[in-house]
């Protein structure tokens, strides 16, 4: 299970498909900005590019600024067309949106995101492709595309808790500009610490995964450790990526109940890691498997992931 993928310059297609939970089926992801994206990462620009765009957050910011402003609100309706987003499911009107970034953050609808509120279950914290790694052997994840790395390298924390999730699971949620990029606290529990680490912006696109670019080590992130009622102690990890122009914590308090919103993704694509100790989540076999030929399975806010272990 290497990071073995080549991928061609020039292959023109976004060639990205992923197995849709809800409906049961495969689908063809639709990507913002896939173009710039190759350019960047396969034409012969990909050292001044990769200096100029994923090394600093100079480009990020002034996406970020960008999308702060009343002039980007001309860019919501054509973006909605784009990604073919379901509008019935926004909180509020498309028309209340003044800038960018309100629609990129945007509230959902009570009841659009249902969920069961057992303690047993493990609830998808974030709208996004998953991809399940049931067995940490020596804290390191091996990928089907894209570089390994360890957990130690993950939660970079010199207190040394990295050494309890060996054994473990770990979780991959991937986030595109389509998403909600609102997450949410997948059981109920409470916030033990938390910590942010400085890094690059790369893309977390799977074609960049592909080339072995060590994506979720390289770049920035916040890692929280919590302590989830049933599943024990768990660190949940937001990494940034290209275009992501701030990681919100919107809970500030130390206690949180199941699907309480824990933060948001400003503009861009980004993603969420969970790592579980070994033996405290069961994940559903389906996911499991899907995950070992390296199928990503797009799971939205609440959706069941799996159920307590047997320790």
């Amino acid at each position: 299970m290497g990071a073995n993928l080549q991928i061609s310059p020039v292959d023109t297609g976004t060639g990205i498909q992923v197995y849709d939970h809800a409906r049961a089926q495969m689908i063809e992801e639709r990507v913002l900005g896939d173009r710039l994206l190759r350019f960047a990462y396969l034409s012969p620009a990909r050292p001044l590019c990769s200096l100029l765009l994923f090394r600093t957050a100079l480009l990020s910011r002034f996406l970020g600024w960008y999308c702060d402003t009343a002039r980007s609100r001309c860019k919501i309706v054509p973006t909605i067309r784009e990604l073919g987003l379901d509008e019935s499911e926004f909180r509020d009107p498309t028309s209340s949106f003044r800038t960018f970034n309100e629609f990129f953050t945007r509230h959902l609808r009570s009841g659009a995101r249902p969920f069961d509120a057992s303690p047993e279950i493990l609830s998808s914290p974030a709208d996004a492709r998953l991809t399940v790694f049931p067995d940490l052997r020596e804290g390191t994840c091996v990928p089907v595309k894209g570089a390994a790395f360890t957990v130690s390298e993950l939660l970079r924390d010199a207190s040394g808790d990295a050494s309890q999730f060996v054994g473990g699971t770990l979780l991959v949620l991937r986030l595109c500009p389509a998403d909600y990029h609102r997450f949410h606290y997948p059981a109920s529990g409470r916030v033990l610490r938390r910590w942010e680490i400085s890094g690059r912006l790369h893309s977390v696109n799977p074609l960049v995964l592909a080339l072995g670019i060590p994506v979720f080590t390289q770049n920035r992130r916040i890692v929280t450790l919590l302590d989830l009622e049933r599943f024990g102690v768990t660190a949940f990890v937001e990494v940034g990526a290209f275009g992501v122009a701030g990681i919100v914590q919107t809970h500030t308090g130390r206690e949180f109940r199941k699907m309480d919103e824990k933060g948001l993704f400003r503009f861009g694509g980004s993603t969420v890691i969970l790592v579980f100790r070994r033996g405290r989540v069961l994940m559903d076999p389906d996911l499991v498997e899907r995950s070992r030929t390296g199928i990503e399975t797009l799971v939205r806010v609440g959706e069941q992931l799996g159920r307590v272990g047997s320790i």
